[in-house]
């Protein structure tokens, strides 16, 4: 049973979501061979403030 994290910039919709791990599942369907039913995606969602880039934040703190 294929199981895939994917850890994502938190803020996008249900509907991207949705659609995304549509499309990891077909994948591993159509490149593992994996049966659709013994897929599982899960997402990982980070906070702006706590995703991080050449040691910047991608947004500032929370104030607090």
């Amino acid at each position: 049973m294929p199981i895939v994290h994917a850890h994502i910039l938190a803020g996008r919709s249900p509907e991207q979501k949705q659609a995304f791990a549509r499309a990891v599942t077909d994948a591993a369907v159509a490149h593992l061979g994996a049966p659709l039913a013994a897929v599982r995606v899960i997402l990982h969602e980070i906070p702006p403030q706590e995703w991080f880039s050449a040691g910047e934040p991608k947004a500032p703190p929370a104030p607090g």
